[in-house]
């Protein structure tokens, strides 16, 4: 079944061991958020740190294994479209908002969109780590370190596969940056395979 996140909103769902999460772009140039929680155990978490350090590189693609905080793996990407993600940047937030772009009355943001998904679970907003972000397109100069994000790869209809190596709660968002997004904010569908 299809489901739609609507433009700056997030959702959480479970996910179970074996099933497949397919994320698409249906419109293009859109990030998604991705959380994972160990359904059993949500002190067991999706982790940036391990999987970079494992992977010995920032770009994941089909085939790369996505750790959680106790070097599990979590879930495995295993159908790429896009070809490039980003696990360096925390989810976006009020603060972003605030800080990056000088606005007064900040949207929550994805951080706020995940936290509202997610507390049904149990899951308060201090556990939310760095999100793996699907269709984020951010560069890295190899001279000075500087991070720029740039518009997304993705087009309409890209998408990416994640299989999922334990049972999982998962929170998923439609990202509200302007500038992760090339400056428009649509919608990202998911589909649950078994």
């Amino acid at each position: 079944m299809l489901h739609r996140i609507e433009p700056r909103s997030g959702v959480a769902f479970t996910l179970k061991r074996g099933q497949r999460l397919k994320v698409s772009d249906p419109e293009g140039e859109q990030v998604a958020d991705l959380l994972a929680f160990n359904a059993d155990d949500v002190d067991e978490v999706i982790s940036s740190g391990r999987t970079l350090d494992y992977a010995s590189r920032i770009f994941l693609t089909t085939g790369d294994p996505l750790y959680s905080n106790r070097s599990n793996v979590m879930l495995r990407l295993e159908e790429d479209r896009v070809g490039r993600h980003d696990f360096l940047l925390t989810p976006c937030s009020a603060d972003t908002f605030r800080i990056i772009y000088g606005d007064e009355h900040p949207h929550r943001g994805c951080f706020g969109n995940l936290a509202a998904a997610l507390a049904p679970f149990g899951i308060g907003p201090d556990r939310i780590p760095i999100a793996f972000n699907v269709f984020m397109n951010v560069t890295v100069d190899g001279a000075t370190g500087e991070l720029k994000v740039e518009p997304p790869r993705s087009r309409a209809g890209d998408y990416t596969v994640f299989a999922a190596e334990m049972d999982l709660i998962i929170g998923l968002t439609a990202c509200s940056a302007l500038q992760s997004n090339n400056y428009a904010f649509k919608p990202i569908h998911y589909e649950i395979l078994d």
